[in-house]
């Protein structure tokens, strides 16, 4: 059986909102993802230059365990 591996590649979908394992108080925005690479922008800053990770170094918050 074969996967098609682009479909189960990236974790984030492009616009969706993670935050860096650096930084975890402040959100960004994926804009695309390449190679293994994620391109993020901040939403306060959207003109400044994008942002660059990979998977491992962001994570996205589940909204319902947040009280």
């Amino acid at each position: 059986m074969i996967i098609n591996s682009t479909l189960m590649e990236n974790k984030f979908q492009e616009g969706a909102t993670v935050f860096a394992r650096e930084n975890p108080s402040h959100s960004l925005q994926v804009r695309r993802y390449a190679k293994r690479i994620y391109y993020c922008t901040d939403p306060a800053n959207p003109l400044n230059k994008d942002q660059v990770y990979y998977e491992r170094e962001l994570m996205q918050i589940d909204m319902k365990t947040i009280h």
